[in-house]
């Protein structure tokens, strides 16, 4: 049984994934403790460590496109902030595009990304086969590319930050169940824990698959589901292949290791919630081993060496959920980010501190606040472009 060392606390954060040790680590910068972090798990056990590590900053509005460019600045500076290194290659991302209405879609992109100052190329079908070698012939009439995209080791960043909270007296307490909120006066004072109960002036709810569980133990309606996606790993082969692939049409995304393997995943319908757990399925295996040669033939007898799954936390609109409850002052959501936590964490997180602090955050509130999906809201804009 875990004992904390304190009763009270300046914040909670549950989940110790990439947003919440970033929430944390942006809380004791700021000499906001104490503080204490909870996960039900092991460090690494939730999607912070079951994703494909990558980056981008090609979305189709701008409030993601400058969460992701902030956050790529970040992680380019990781190493040195940190001492860890995170291997963040950009070799950028393509998207492909099967039809003449695809490949309009992504010139309105490109031409969004462009007035926020990012270089993205539209490609025809030669630029394609140029930057994935062997791709079959007529398998894409064009794509889109930005060069500073890219992917990073999920692994020694979330270490890194472990390390780096826990050197500023942050308190992470692993194999720990956060049950649910202490509320005095429609307000948090606290939060009991499978350890005990502690005070606490804010509770953060940074749990990914699981903060839409959280989050209704609080008594909170939220839109928030857990959906589960899987991804493998390759044998290694020698290395061909610069950026992240990403196919608009299943879903499919893959790239190429420092070490040659070859890791994606691709969307294959799976019960929401979870209660199923995160296991792999032959389905899965079989309709990506497919998927995969059918666009890159020479890929054909490439084994695989391991899959697994995770949850991606999504929300109806696509964008994530930042800031403090209107239903409950004191709870703080740093949620909903689909499977795009590792992606937009280091900026996130900045917002989800300001929030913790009392002060103002720079985003749309039509487009973060945990408001917007109250009963008779306005109607909101939508992130569509959720894919790799």
């Amino acid at each position: 049984m875990t004992t904390f060392a304190r009763d009270r606390y300046r914040a909670v954060i549950v989940g110790a994934g990439i947003v919440g040790l970033f929430t944390a680590y942006r809380l004791a910068r700021a000499g906001a403790g104490p503080i204490l972090v909870v996960d039900r798990g092991f460090l690494s056990s939730g999607g912070s460590g079951r994703n494909g590590g990558g980056v981008r900053q090609q979305w189709e509005t701008r409030a993601t496109v400058r969460l992701a460019r902030e956050s790529v600045r970040d992680y380019r500076q990781f190493g040195r902030e940190f001492g860890v290194n995170i291997w963040f290659r950009q070799g950028g991302y393509l998207f492909l595009a099967e039809s003449p209405a695809e490949l309009a879609r992504l010139g309105t992109l490109r031409d969004l990304l462009r007035e926020e100052g990012l270089n993205v190329r539209l490609l025809g079908p030669d630029g394609v086969a140029a930057l994935v070698p062997g791709i079959a012939p007529e398998a894409a009439v064009g794509g889109s590319y930005l060069d500073s995209d890219g992917t990073l080791y999920p692994f020694p960043a979330v270490w890194g930050l472990y390390e780096a909270v826990r050197s500023l007296g942050v308190e992470v307490a692993l194999g720990v169940d956060a049950i649910g909120p202490t509320v005095r006066d429609a307000a948090v004072v606290g939060v009991a824990t499978s350890a005990g109960s502690v005070a606490t002036d804010a509770l953060v709810n940074a749990a990914g698959g699981w903060s839409g569980d959280f989050s209704r133990r609080a008594g909170l309606d939220v839109p928030n589901v857990a959906t589960r996606h899987e991804i493998l790993a390759t044998e290694p082969m020698k290395p061909f292949l610069d950026p992240m692939v990403v196919r608009a049409r299943d879903g499919l995304y893959f790239s190429q290791t420092m070490r040659g393997e070859l890791v994606g995943g691709l969307t294959v319908p799976h019960a929401p919630g979870t209660a199923r757990g995160v296991p792999s399925s032959a389905r899965f295996l079989t309709t990506m081993a497919r998927a995969l040669v059918e666009l890159v033939p020479r890929l054909r007898g490439l084994g695989v060496l391991r899959a697994w799954s995770g949850y991606y936390d999504d929300t109806p609109d696509g964008f994530p959920v930042i800031g403090t409850d209107p239903r409950l002052p004191g709870f703080v959501h740093a949620n909903g980010f689909g499977g795009h936590g590792f992606m937009l964490a280091p900026a996130a997180s900045r917002r989800v501190a300001a929030a913790v602090l009392g002060e103002p955050i720079d985003l749309d509130p039509a487009e973060s606040s945990p408001g917007r999906f109250v009963v008779g809201a306005a109607r909101r804009p939508t992130e569509r472009l959720q894919l790799g």
